[in-house]
């Protein structure tokens, strides 16, 4: 019997629409519970779009109010869901590229870009990465796109112990048969599953390739999305290996999802 525990949320957002981006992401979180997922990994920035030069006035704390709908849900169906968001920190003037993890317990925390791409230091500030997490026995280590494209990162994370390595990206098409066959080399090199999770449409100019994957400890492509939109990759661990399936998004009919109560806070929107 098959038990999925990873999957890769492809999503289409909109950039800078906070609470309809919090909408489609509970979409996709309600259908991975239902899946039985352990973790469901969000691309790059998944809360606000890919937009630098917006990322300061839409940067959130981890204790955002524009958080506590997610950060419930995934409380409440016991799975571990990592979202994009400009995370503002405390004496940093510009904000950092977050992975925010929120736990199956109802904790949260932040995995921060360490590696920006050229161009990105004029907004962002570079972060100091984060833990490995732990998912039915699975060991996790996080990267956020540029992270990966250095070798030493994904050489940290094998030598940490990571089973997996879960990286949310945003990769055009012109750029995915290069920047996939580093992931998928580090699966060779490391003997280390990789996740990738990319954007489903566009994104601040950039048209997302969508093509979320899953490669094995050899290497080999055991899942992937068709292409750009909308989907969910629903990674399963066999006593003999690693099986997947790409679904359609929540606009092929998703039901709405069942929202739990939290406090009540003012609009994050405008921030």
């Amino acid at each position: 019997m098959s038990i999925p525990v990873l999957a890769a949320a492809q999503c289409a957002i909109r950039d800078g629409d906070l609470k309809g981006n919090v909408a489609l992401h509970l979409q996709f979180m309600q259908r991975a519970a239902e899946l039985g997922v352990g973790l469901l990994l969000f691309p790059e920035l998944s809360l606000t779009g890919y937009e630098p030069s917006t990322a300061s006035a839409l940067a959130q704390p981890l204790a955002s109010p524009l958080l506590e709908p997610l950060q419930a849900f995934a409380q409440r169906v016991g799975m571990t869901t990592i979202v994009g968001l400009p995370l503002r920190v405390s004496g940093q003037a510009k904000p950092h590229i977050a992975a925010c993890v929120l736990h199956a317990d109802g904790a949260i925390s932040a995995y921060t870009k360490q590696y920006l791409h050229a161009g990105e230091e004029q907004f962002f500030s570079a972060g100091n990465g984060g833990e490995l997490l732990s998912i039915s026995g699975v060991s996790i280590a996080l990267s956020v796109c540029a992270d990966f494209a250095q070798p030493a990162h994904a050489s940290n994370a094998a030598s940490r112990g990571a089973d997996v390595y879960a990286s949310s990206v945003l990769i055009g098409e012109p750029g995915y048969p290069h920047d996939s066959a580093i992931l998928q080399g580090y699966a060779q090199q490391h003997g280390m599953a990789v996740l990738m999770t990319n954007h489903g449409g566009p994104t601040a100019g950039w048209a997302a390739a969508g093509r979320s994957a899953f490669w094995d400890e050899q290497g080999q492509c055991v899942a992937s999305t068709e292409g750009a939109g909308n989907r969910l990759l629903v990674i399963s661990r066999r006593l003999k290996g690693w099986s997947g399936v790409s679904i359609p998004g929540p606009d092929a009919g998703w039901p709405a999802p069942q929202l739990p109560q939290v406090r009540s806070a003012q609009s994050v929107e405008n921030r």
